[in-house]
Formats: structure tokens, C-alpha cells, sequence
């Protein structure tokens, strides 16, 4: 199968983005290298009507394959997951500090209903506006705004007053 050479270039410009994408929708390095490759899979395939705005539609497609892994994942029986050692990684260098405050809010972004999870992906991490992040998900703009408030306040929660929520940048 012939692929067109403006495809390779979006794949090579675009996919670590793409990736960390799909890893915050998914929580998962695996299932987000998974979902990443099916989207770009089914973006090649659909190339001539993607080429106008190739990444808008590899995000539509990635927001549509998490939500069908979420209801795949609520079929099957919950998995019981290992005890960390959390205390293995402990060093004075900030470097990896930096790395378990992302994984900090990573872990809490996780924890959020998958609705409220999309939204404050979109529209934190990828910096879409309520408008693009409502054509997405696939609701309105106030729907939008209620999901990010509700998560907002989820996430304070969790992270505690140490944690300020625009902390999220960590990741871009």
C-alpha cells in the first residue's frame, strides 16, 4: 500500500504530540501507543479527506477510540492492581521530582470520569478552546464548562493545596 509523503511528514512532526495525547486520555503508555497507531491507521486510510486538517481529525478519532475503550473496559471484570513501592525512587534530585509531580497529576487526571477526564485534557494539555473541545466530545459549550469545573474541583481535591491545578502544564 502506497502511503502519501505528506502523511509520513504529519506522523514524523506530530505523533509525540499525538502520544501524550492518547496517554492522558488513556492512563496507559501501552493502550495509548495502542489507541495511537489504530488513529493513525484509520487517519492514513481516510488521508484525502484528513489532509486539510490532519490533527483535528487524528484528535477525533483518538477522543472516539478512548470512549469505546472505556466501555469495553466497564464489560470486562475490574482488574486488581499491585502495590507500588513508592519509596524505591526516593533521591534528592529535582529532576525526578519533576517526574512524580507529573505523574502526581497524571495518577488524578486519571481518576476522573471519562467525560470530565476528555474535557480537561482538551482543553488543559492540548489548549483547545470550550468551542473545539465541545465539537470533540460531542456536547455543548456549557456542558464543557460544567465538566472542567467539576473537574477542576475533583482535582484540587485530590492533589491538595501543595498541588496548584495549573501545575498541569508540567506535561507540555
Amino acid at each position: 500500500m502506497r502511503v502519501d509523503p505528506s502523511f509520513d511528514t504529519f506522523v514524523e512532526e506530530r505523533s509525540a504530540a499525538l502520544l501524550r495525547l492518547a496517554y492522558l486520555l488513556t492512563g496507559d503508555r501501552g493502550h495509548a501507543e495502542d489507541l495511537l497507531q489504530t488513529a493513525l491507521l484509520r487517519t492514513m486510510r481516510r488521508w484525502s479527506k484528513a489532509r486539510d486538517a490532519p490533527e483535528a481529525y487524528v484528535r477525533h478519532v483518538l477522543v472516539n477510540l478512548s470512549r469505546d475503550r472505556i466501555r469495553g473496559l466497564l464489560r470486562r471484570p475490574r482488574e486488581t492492581p499491585l502495590p507500588e513501592d513508592r519509596d524505591a525512587f526516593r533521591t534528592n534530585d529535582p529532576g525526578l521530582d519533576a517526574i512524580g509531580n507529573r505523574r502526581l497529576v497524571a495518577d488524578a487526571v486519571a481518576t476522573l470520569p471519562i467525560r470530565q477526564r476528555q474535557v480537561i485534557v482538551l482543553r488543559f494539555f492540548e489548549d483547545l478552546s470550550v468551542e473545539q473541545t465541545a465539537l470533540l466530545v460531542g456536547c455543548s459549550p456549557g456542558t464543557v464548562k460544567s465538566y472542567t469545573s467539576r473537574a477542576l474541583s475533583r482535582l484540587r481535591e485530590l492533589l491538595g493545596d501543595q498541588h496548584d491545578t495549573q501545575e498541569m502544564r508540567v506535561f507540555q
